[in-house]
Order: C-alpha cells, then structure tokens, then sequence
C-alpha cells in the first residue's frame, strides 16, 4: 500500500517534484537516467516508476505552450519591425528548438508525477484499455 498524502507531501510537491526530474513520493531519488529515459525505480525510496508510461502527452503540451507563446512573439516583431521571412527563420527556429529541449524534460517528469499519484502500475489490464 502506498504511503498516504500527508507522508509524501501533498499533491503539488508531487508535481513540483516531477517537474524537477526528482522522485515524486520522496523528492530525494532522480527520475531520468540520462535526457528523457525513465528509471527502472527510485534509489532512494524503491517506487517502481517501470510502468509509468509518458506517451505523446509532454509533447503535445510542449507543441502548444510553445505555439501560443513563439507565434505571439513573432506577431508582435512582425508588427514592430516588419523584418523579412529569412530573418523570421534565423531568429526562430533555433529558439524553437532549445525551447522545445528545454520544455520536454518537465513536462515528462509532470506527467510521470501524475501518473504515479493517481494510477497504480500494479493493476491488472482492464478489458478496452490500451
């Protein structure tokens, strides 16, 4: 039996915790092994993180955080400044991708910290899950 809420922290510890690459129930243990690769379980406190499975979910939330922020800043230099397409490219692009690298990481821990507060990896397959 897992340990209860008040012993873990609450909630959003849990999330802070994720977002950090660090153990969601004891704060103490890494997350990853590497970039984006998710431990077997926790050093520290032995949470199985094996069945805690991400998907597209930290992509998709990268995809648009970034879209509604990097289309708005380029709409508002294109009214300032009114530069043409090639420099919309240079400036762009490389921001774009470090933002992306920047953003995949936390949002993978989020999404791993919430799967382990409210799924169990120890169920049974449920008939039409996938």
């Amino acid at each position: 039996m897992p340990p209860s809420s008040e012993a873990e922290g609450g909630l959003w510890r849990s999330l802070a915790l994720g977002a950090r690459g660090r153990c969601p129930r004891c704060g103490r243990g890494r997350l990853f092994d590497g970039f984006l690769t998710v431990r077997p379980c926790c050093d520290a406190c032995g949470l199985s993180l094996v069945g805690h499975d991400a998907g597209d979910g930290p992509a998709v939330f990268g995809i648009f955080i970034l879209g509604f922020g990097i289309v708005g800043l380029a709409g508002y230099v294109e009214y300032l400044f009114s530069p043409p397409l090639w420099l919309h490219v240079v400036i762009w692009t490389p921001l774009i991708i470090a933002s992306g690298l920047l953003l995949l990481r936390p949002l993978k821990g989020l999404t791993i910290a919430i799967q382990s507060r409210v799924r169990s990896t120890e169920e049974s397959e449920r008939p039409g899950a996938s």
